[in-house]
């Protein structure tokens, strides 16, 4: 695959996400939820996170945001959910070094669909955007009631 399919690929999984969300809504009897915010993009979303025994059960959000962050979002959830606490933080690791690392030593076989955010990396103001909802989750898995800000 080329940089042109990567990039068109990348595009389409963005855009697919961002107009129909996956685990766009509320869980009633979450058991952690936090607000994120980026002053930047405006971007503002809210996590809820319903675990059991350190394992995610249920995951969602909602809020409004740019494409990136609604779609990085929406990945979020499909990629944590059933995972217990310490997998989520490896994944949070992964993710967070290939979007907002100077260097090329991502291997995109550890982040499996969410590969598609390493090019955002070109962007800074974007890494904020594809970052905020795993800062967001980070807090929730800690039951932080702090907002968190990409600021």
């Amino acid at each position: 695959m080329d940089v042109n399919d990567l990039q068109d690929l990348y595009q389409q999984v963005i855009l697919d996400h961002s107009r129909t969300p996956r685990n766009f809504r509320v869980i009633d009897d979450a058991t952690s939820t936090v607000e994120g915010f980026n002053p930047l993009c405006g971007d503002q979303i809210r996590v809820f996170l319903s675990m059991t025994n350190d394992k995610v059960d249920d995951i969602s959000f909602q809020g409004k945001g740019c494409a990136i962050c609604t779609a990085s979002s929406s990945m979020m959830t499909q990629q944590v959910k059933g995972k217990d606490r310490e997998q989520v933080h490896q994944l949070f690791d992964r993710f967070h070094h290939a979007v907002a690392s100077d260097n090329d030593t991502v291997d995109p076989e550890t982040l499996g669909k969410l590969a598609v955010f390493i090019g955002v990396r070109k962007y800074p103001m974007r890494v904020k955007c594809a970052s905020l909802p795993w800062h967001t989750l980070k807090a929730a898995l800690e039951q932080s009631n702090q907002v968190v800000t990409t600021e």
